[in-house]
């Protein structure tokens, strides 16, 4: 496993980490247990970054999370990177305030089991807070006070990655980034390696559909996201399938996953997709089994994917894909 920096925190992170949404629920269900072997299983293969928030299952992934954390030798190793700020309702500009902001810290350090969280990331705060200096004196008050080691804020366009790359103290943006949502290489990235803002890229497999194992009859379970949420009506409908509508997808990432030949997975070849944007401190793709995040783990090791992949790649995205998700985010 490869390690890229964190410059602003000062930290070596693994290339590859572990998204931990599905523990919380929202793709199906898993029991602890399950949750359980699938973070040991991502840390035994030499992940050292894990990404979990406070909404997730109300707080069940950051307790799964921080329990697998405790039992293991090689705490010192691992930086947990947790979310807050969606747990606020109405979920506006007004309810980060400072009491807020602490109040989420404290539940989020007892559900994790910790005395300092290693990285806060806002949650994709309403775009209000990203201009309100206030919010961002609360996080540095928190710094100081010994709560927090970093933050960072996750984003959902482009201009609020910017945004939060111009706060001095702002060490990372959290934004989907993949061969179907393609639109942070234009300025994100760019201004980001810039600042010495790490970036960590989520929702890497689109939601599944490049590892190219969906066809256009696959369904999915009432409380998983990708049925419920597919028109936007719970959440950002980018978060779901990139925001690439689910046939057009399908038929996209099965061309995508020709590409892959016999050597590796279609999901490793996404993910090595990103990892071959130098910019990108850490991709985070979920797993639902042990295999699955040890398959994760290794794309770290495999070579940078040729040109003439990435050229096709463009070009599915250029034909199917961009009109959909482009101009949106």
């Amino acid at each position: 496993m490869q390690t890229r920096p964190l410059p602003r925190a000062n930290l070596e992170v693994s290339e590859i980490g572990l998204g931990t949404w599905q523990l919380g629920g929202d793709f199906g269900e898993i029991s602890d247990e399950q949750g359980r072997s699938i973070v040991h299983a991502a840390l035994d293969a030499g992940v050292t970054f894990l990404d979990t928030a406070d909404v997730y299952g109300d707080g069940r992934s950051e307790r799964l999370v921080g329990g697998v954390v405790a039992e293991r030798s090689d705490r010192d190793r691992i930086t947990i990177a947790t979310k807050a700020g969606r747990r606020a309702d109405p979920h506006v500009p007004s309810a980060y305030t400072a009491d807020a902001l602490r109040g989420w810290v404290t539940r989020s350090l007892d559900n994790l089991g910790m005395e300092r969280l290693d990285l806060l990331q806002l949650h994709a705060p309403p775009p209000e807070v990203y201009g309100d200096d206030a919010v961002f004196d609360a996080l540095d008050a928190l710094v100081d006070e010994g709560l927090l080691h970093a933050y960072g804020v996750s984003v959902e366009t482009c201009s609020e990655a910017l945004r939060a790359i111009a706060r001095p103290n702002v060490v990372s943006v959290q934004i989907i980034l993949n061969a179907f949502r393609r639109k942070p290489l234009e300025e994100v990235l760019p201004a980001a390696a810039e600042a010495g803002v790490g970036i960590i890229a989520r929702v890497p497999l689109a939601s599944g559909l490049l590892s190219g194992r969906f066809d256009e009859d696959t369904t999915f379970a009432p409380e998983d996201h990708r049925s419920y949420n597919r028109d936007g009506s719970a959440f950002d409908i980018g978060e779901t399938f990139a925001g690439v509508p689910f046939e057009v997808g399908v038929e996209a990432a099965q061309e995508a996953s020709r590409l892959a030949g016999t050597d590796i997975s279609p999901a490793q070849m996404a993910l090595r997709w990103v990892l071959d944007q130098d910019e990108v401190t850490t991709v985070i793709p979920g797993a639902s089994s042990q295999d699955q995040a040890r398959a994760n783990a290794a794309a770290s090791d495999l070579a940078p994917l040729e040109e003439a992949t990435h050229t096709a790649l463009a070009a599915i995205y250029d034909r199917s894909i961009r009109q959909h998700v482009h101009h949106r985010w």
